[in-house]
């Protein structure tokens, strides 16, 4: 199939997208209110009808003085300030988390996992499956343990005299969709624009595999192989496509087999000049190659 691409849609998707943050609160339970509130006396004389004025606007003033301090707490509070890594990601393991420790960890586990789906892990066929999942989701998520620059290894080089642009299209990809741990996978399209320096066409091919070889997003992921180029080399524009079929919507959901998602992501003159854009959308639909 051939990807089509609206290039008024990719204007689009470059625009920063404003965000809003809702805070919904539950109002109408009669707890909500502080001890302070609770503890103010009123005086004997106030009629009834007083005193529930009075409780309705102190209530009414409470609520507003939470919904302010929620809202101020979302929009200060750093939103990966409770995320934990089993280490830092793109650096290699510490020798106390192993991969042997790691391998007897995930083993057992998937001994687990076969009892609770009615299997017995002890029959013949199943008696070494628990260690090869082990082996094979440490391979799938190797990523963790690598950055760009590991894979890059210098293979950046000076190149003024070219200014064109440059695709290398068809790099096979295979990732895992964070939300189900099932594959996703697809081609990816890189293009960039030399400003002095280029980069190995196969580190283009080795910095999609780093980011890849994670638990992933398909748009995430098109962002960060973006970064990573624009980070190397600095080139003049760069863009990168994704197409990719999700496991999760083929084995189970609305198991639609034929779909397809598509992803793209473009910055500097690709993003500011539409004809340079063009050009490069053009390179990569086109059946050559």
């Amino acid at each position: 199939p051939h990807l089509h691409v609206s290039h008024h849609r990719i204007h689009q998707f470059d625009k920063p997208i404003p965000t809003t943050t809702t805070i919904v609160h539950c109002e109408g339970s009669s707890n909500t209110m502080s001890s302070e509130a609770n503890s103010v006396p009123l005086a004997a004389e106030v009629s009834s009808e007083s005193t529930l004025s009075i409780k309705n606007d102190r209530d009414e003033e409470l609520e507003a003085s939470k919904k302010r301090k929620l809202a101020s707490d979302a929009s200060t509070s750093p939103s990966s300030s409770s995320t934990e890594y089993c280490h830092k990601v793109g650096e290699p393991d510490s020798e106390a988390d192993s991969e042997a420790d790691k391998l007897a960890q995930m083993t057992s586990a998937c001994q687990t996992i076969l009892k609770c789906i009615g299997e017995d892990p002890d029959r013949e066929g199943l008696l070494k499956t628990p260690e090869r999942w082990a082996k094979a989701l440490l391979f799938m998520t190797s990523g963790y343990s690598l950055g760009p620059e590991q894979v890059i290894n210098d293979a950046v080089f000076s190149a003024d005299s070219h200014k064109e642009i440059v695709v290398v299209k068809n790099i096979d990809i295979h990732s895992m969709c964070e939300h189900h741990m099932l594959p996703f996978t697809g081609v990816i399209h890189v293009g960039y624009i030399p400003n002095g320096k280029i980069i190995g066409l196969s580190k283009i091919a080795r910095i999609a595999d780093v980011f890849s070889r994670r638990l992933q997003v398909q748009e995430r992921l098109t962002r960060e192989i973006v970064d990573a180029l624009e980070e190397a080399i600095q080139p003049m524009g760069v863009g990168v496509v994704i197409e990719s079929s999700h496991f999760c919507m083929v084995m189970r959901g609305v198991q639609k087999v034929g779909a397809k998602t598509v992803t793209s992501c473009v910055r500097g003159v690709f993003q500011s000049n539409a004809k340079t854009r063009a050009e490069f959308f053009n390179i990569i639909n086109s059946k050559s190659g």
